[in-house]
C-alpha cells in the first residue's frame, strides 16, 4: 500500500542544517506564540522561532572555524589590538594568532590612527566616539568589544578629574557600543589609579551592569612584568560577560615573576630589552631609535629625571611625559621612542608615525601587547567553553 506523501521539507529547517539540536521554550513563551498565530493565522509557530534562533546564533554561536570578531575603541597607535591579533615576535619569542579579527576600531589622535593604518592595514575611525554615534555612525556585528578609555584622569600623574571631566566619562561612549553591539564579552582596560580614588571604580562597574542584555561585572588588577614585559606598568581590566550565556572569565596567570625562587620565569629585565639598541641612535637602521629627548636634566627629585636600572624592569612609560622621559641606564641620554616601545614590549617592525613627541605618547597610551595576548588568549579560552555547552540557548 501506498504511504502519503507528506509535505516537502523545508531546505532553511534547523533539521535540515546539520547536527540536530535541542532548544527549549518556555511556558509563557508558547502561550503568547499560540496567541500571535491566533491573530495571524500565517505565522506558524516554527517559522517565528526558526527567524528568531536564525538572529540570535548569528551573534552568539561562534562555530571552532570562525574567527572571533572584534570591535576596537579608542584603539591609540594598537597596542591591545596587536596583542588580540597576535602573530608578532618579540626578544625572540613568537606570539601566535589566536584567531581575532579587529572588524572595527576607532581613536580622535590622528598619528596614532596613521599607525594603526599603516601597520594593520586596516583604517581606523578617526573621529570622536561620540560624535561619531551620535550622526549615526555604525557597528559592525561583533563577539567582542575591548577599549582603554581615556585615562589621564584617573591617573597618579595626571590631574585626577575622574568623572568630573568630560573625558573621564568616554566610558558612558563604550557602553553605548556594548549595547548596539550585544558582545559576549567585553574588556575595559585603564590605570590602576581608578582602584584608588573612592568609589569611582565601583561606580563604572555599575554603569557597566545597567547595560542590556545584562553582564557580570568584574575587575581584575595586572602586573605587565608579571607576563614577559620588561616594565612594573599595573594596569586595571573590567570585564563584562553575559549573564544569559553562563560562562565565565578567568584572568591570566602570571608566567614571571620577581622572587628568584619561584618556580616561574624571572621578570625580564630593561637591560634584557634594549641593551643592543645603544649606539644605534643616530642612525635610521632601527625604525623610531634616532628619535629622542634632548631636555635636560631637571634634577632627580621631578618626575622623568632618573635613569632607570638596567636589572630590573623600567618604571610604566608614561603618555604626558612633556619632555621629561626617563633617562638610559647609561646616563647620557634620555630613552629613545624604540627603547620605549621595547619596554612595552612592541616589536621593531611597529613604526611609530610622526614626531619625536608624539611618538611617545602613542607608545605611553598603549596597552602593552605582550600583556594584551595573554589576556587574549584567556579571551580564547572563554568562547571555546561557550562553545562546548550542550545548549547555545535557553528563551
Amino acid at each position: 500500500m501506498l504511504k502519503r506523501k507528506g509535505p516537502t521539507p523545508n531546505p532553511l529547517s534547523i533539521s535540515n542544517q546539520g547536527a540536530r539540536q535541542t532548544f527549549y521554550i518556555k511556558e509563557d513563551l508558547i502561550r503568547r506564540l499560540d496567541a500571535l498565530n491566533t491573530i495571524n493565522p500565517t505565522l506558524s509557530k516554527s517559522l517565528v522561532v526558526n527567524e528568531a534562533l536564525g538572529e540570535y546564533l548569528d551573534k552568539l554561536q561562534i562555530p571552532s572555524d570562525e574567527r572571533i570578531k572584534i570591535v576596537s575603541l579608542f584603539s591609540g597607535c594598537g597596542g591591545m589590538d596587536l596583542g588580540f591579533r597576535g602573530n608578532f615576535t618579540y626578544l625572540g619569542n613568537k606570539y601566535e594568532d589566536l584567531g581575532f579579527d579587529i572588524v572595527f576600531a576607532n581613536d580622535i589622535f590622528k598619528e596614532a590612527c596613521l599607525t594603526y593604518e599603516r601597520y594593520f592595514e586596516h583604517y581606523p575611525v578617526t573621529q570622536d566616539i561620540k560624535e561619531y554615534l551620535d550622526f549615526g555612525g555604525q557597528i559592525p556585528k561583533c563577539h567582542l568589544v575591548i577599549g582603554g578609555f581615556p585615562c589621564q584622569d584617573f591617573s597618579v600623574s595626571g590631574k585626577r578629574k575622574g568623572l568630573n571631566s568630560e573625558r573621564g566619562r568616554l566610558y558612558e561612549q563604550m557602553k553605548r557600543v556594548i549595547e548596539i553591539a550585544k558582545p559576549c564579552i567585553f574588556i575595559a582596560e585603564n590605570v590602576k589609579g581608578l582602584t584608588n580614588m573612592g568609589d569611582v571604580l565601583e561606580k563604572i562597574k555599575n554603569d557597566f551592569s545597567q547595560l542590556s542584555p545584562e553582564y557580570e561585572i568584574d575587575h581584575f588588577l595586572l602586573m605587565a612584568a608579571d607576563f614577559g614585559v620588561p616594565q612594573t606598568r599595573e594596569r586595571v581590566f573590567i570585564v563584562g560577560t553575559r549573564k544569559d550565556l553562563k560562562v565565565s572569565f578567568y584572568p591570566p596567570t602570571p608566567t614571571h615573576a620577581a622572587d628568584q625562587y619561584d618556580s616561574r620565569k624571572p621578570w625580564v629585565t630593561a637591560k634584557q630589552a634594549i641593551d643592543d639598541l645603544w649606539g644605534l641612535e643616530t642612525t635610521d637602521k632601527i625604525p623610531n631609535q634616532n628619535q629622542f629627548s634632548k631636555a635636560r636634566n631637571y634634577g632627580e627629585h621631578l618626575q622623568g629625571n632618573k635613569p632607570i636600572k638596567p636589572d630590573f624592569p623600567s618604571p610604566t612609560i608614561r603618555a604626558e611625559h612633556h619632555g621629561n622621559i626617563e633617562f638610559h641606564y647609561n646616563n647620557s641620554r634620555r630613552l629613545t621612542v624604540r627603547e620605549c616601545a621595547r619596554l612595552q614590549s612592541f616589536p621593531d617592525d611597529f613604526v611609530f608615525y610622526g614626531s619625536g613627541s608624539r611618538a611617545y605618547v602613542q607608545v605611553g597610551n598603549a596597552v602593552p601587547p605582550v600583556l594584551a595576548w595573554h589576556i587574549a588568549k584567556q579571551v580564547k579560552d572563554y568562547f571555546e567553553r561557550l562553545n562546548k555547552k550542550d545548549k547555545y540557548l535557553l528563551i
